[in-house]
């Protein structure tokens, strides 16, 4: 009868097992010492040498003469293991054995000793199958075992397994194997069965089998009715022949051929190719493309196309194009989850894959400018060509320049220095006026010259006056100047405090207080407000802290700086002309003289 490659070779031993030596290592050292636990649990991918570990511990442990912790294989219990003629190593499928029930009965049976092996083993497989109830049933035995008894759960899916399992057992993750390993075993077998391997279906193959040996050996079988094996051979028996034409469709895209991959596309929509499964296939090969960039042999690789082509296809594609294609890929995908005009969609994108042109995204101007880069020395060159290609015909530049006319204009020009004399100009140090003579120049100013008409008053004798008082004088002249040119420019006292007002809107109580035209009257000098009321009422209302705060607030907001509000009853109220200001202050100098 035959028996499948996959279980033909299953590994018979710890050292036959490929790429696990962190586990199959420890699991001998725990053999060979006799320091095996209660539970173990085997975490990892399909394919990858859960069970047959657990096959191999069952029967390491229970062999009656093992070699440095691997099984003999030779002896009866290995012997009976194996056959499964010894009822004491058990394998059970938790997918169709998930009920409680079955728990339960697999207990009644683990209390008793087993027959003819040391230890009576349990392989449940895909424990996370199991349901709540019986996860419960098995933590009761795993927390209190009997001697004789010990668990080896496998699954490939941890997180559905509680935590009170998994703090009782001995885990050991199986990682993915690689595509070398996988490629070398693989070659190994086809060698034992007088099979040919060609090097680029030994590598497809190794990449289908996607870290799994057991599905790379179950595709050596589907391939082994020829006994000369090839990639087209692969591709045909597997069914692989539209991911060549993925692949073309990706050669395309990177020759920017528009048409060839519109007609690649329709020829696969006509197959009944889901779209929105070949633009995600699509996007994969282009991270497959990109990460190969990096790194050729990289185990980030999704293991769906080869090496070989994925170096060809890199080498014609930028980094900057590929991070481009990815990102219209994904926008495109998502709109296809809408269901609507999905071929219409399809087409679009790979137009845009082909022509980066058509896209305002940040990555398309990269990839334009890397493009120009590319494109850029053969422009300069043709630039500089043209540039330094010369006229037909060019004359001389004796034609242009005469020197007869150039001469004239120069005789013409006379330097600035000849023509343009002051005539107050000192031509040494010695017309210099000296201090005494800049003095007496100075004392012949008629003082009353400066006085302004309007004022009309007459200056004290020059003798009499104090010069301290004459600054002082001046000063006092100069702030009041500055105050009338700064009244002309502040806004009008009504429009002002119709502005205040307009900021007061929101506080009522404040608002409907001083808008009453008739009972306030408000007037603003400088940076003082003075408001004056005709009830002392009002007036101790607006000199209080709520009014005054609220009004200077506004007034900030209108004015543009703080304030100085002054409040005082409508009949006290005197307003000062400038005239009058001048004449106390001149008064208190005794400076100028008044008619």
């Amino acid at each position: 009868m035959y028996k499948a490659l996959y279980r033909k070779y299953r590994p018979r031993s710890f050292s036959d097992v490929v790429g696990q030596e962190h586990i199959t290592d420890t699991l001998k050292r725990q053999v060979s010492t006799d320091r095996i636990s209660h539970a173990y649990l085997f975490v990892g991918s399909r394919g990858t040498g859960k069970t047959s570990c657990a096959k191999i511990l069952a029967r390491a442990i229970n062999c009656l003469s093992p070699i440095d912790g691997d099984p003999c294989n030779t002896c009866a219990s290995c012997q009976g293991i194996e056959s499964g003629s010894i009822l004491d190593v058990l394998e059970l499928e938790a997918a169709s054995n998930n009920r409680v029930e079955n728990i339960r009965d697999l207990l009644d049976e683990a209390i008793y000793s087993p027959a003819s092996v040391k230890k009576r083993v349990y392989i449940v497989d895909e424990v996370h199958m199991l349901s709540p109830a019986a996860f419960n049933a098995l933590l009761q035995i795993l927390e209190e075992p009997p001697k004789h008894l010990m668990f080896i759960l496998a699954t490939t899916e941890l997180h559905k397994v509680p935590a009170t399992i998994l703090s009782r057992c001995q885990r050991f993750s199986f990682k993915r194997l690689s595509a070398d390993l996988i490629a070398s075993r693989l070659k190994y077998v086809a060698e034992q069965e007088g099979l040919t391997l060609t090097d680029e279906a030994l590598e497809k193959l190794a990449a289908l089998a996607d870290g799994a040996m057991r599905d790379g050996l179950s595709l050596l079988d589907q391939c082994a009715s020829d006994t000369n094996i090839d990639l087209a051979r692969v591709l045909d028996t597997v069914g692989l022949s539209e991911q060549q034409e993925l692949l073309r469709l990706a050669d395309a895209i990177a020759d920017r051929s528009a048409i060839t991959s519109l007609e690649i596309l329709d020829k696969l929509y006509d197959n009944g190719r889901d779209m929105a499964a070949l633009l995600s296939e699509l996007a994969v090969l282009m991270r497959d493309l990109l990460i190969s960039k990096l790194s050729a042999d990289s185990p980030l690789l999704s293991g769906g196309f080869g090496k070989t082509e994925l170096l060809k296809l890199s080498d014609k594609i930028s980094s900057e194009r590929l991070f481009l294609n990815l990102e219209i890929l994904r926008e495109t995908s998502i709109g296809l989850l809408r269901g609507a005009a999905v071929k219409l969609s399809a087409e679009m994108c790979l137009i845009k894959l082909c022509d980066e042109r058509l896209s305002d995204d940040v990555s398309a101007l990269i990839s334009r400018i890397e493009r120009l880069e590319q494109q850029g020395p053969v422009a300069i060159d043709q630039k500089s060509s043209a540039s330094t290609k010369t006229p037909e015909k060019q004359p001389p530049m004796e034609e242009i320049h005469e020197p007869d006319a150039a001469l004239e204009i120069s005789e013409e020009l006379v330097p600035i220095t000849e023509t343009q004399e002051p005539e107050a100009a000192f031509e040494t140090s010695e017309d210099l006026p000296s201090a005494a003579e800049a003095h007496e120049s100075e004392d012949e100013i008629d003082p009353s010259e400066f006085v302004p008409e309007e004022l009309d008053f007459e200056a004290a004798p020059l003798e009499d006056a104090d010069p301290i008082a004459e600054v002082q004088t001046t000063a006092i002249e100069e702030d009041l100047a500055a105050e009338s040119v700064q009244a002309a420019q502040e806004p009008e006292s009504v429009d002002f405090w119709n502005n205040i007002l307009n900021e007061l809107k929101d506080d009522i109580a404040v608002h409907s207080l001083l808008s009453d035209s008739n009972e306030i009257d408000a007037k603003l000098q400088d940076s003082t407000l003075t408001v004056s009321a005709k009830n002392p009422f009002t007036v101790a209302q607006i000199e209080s802290k709520l009014f005054s705060d609220a009004l200077k607030e506004a007034a900030f907001k209108t004015l543009g700086r703080d304030i100085i509000i002054r409040t005082c009853a409508a009949d006290d109220v005197i307003v000062e002309s400038k005239r009058s200001k001048l004449e106390e202050l001149a008064n208190n100098f005794s400076i100028v003289n008044f008619e």
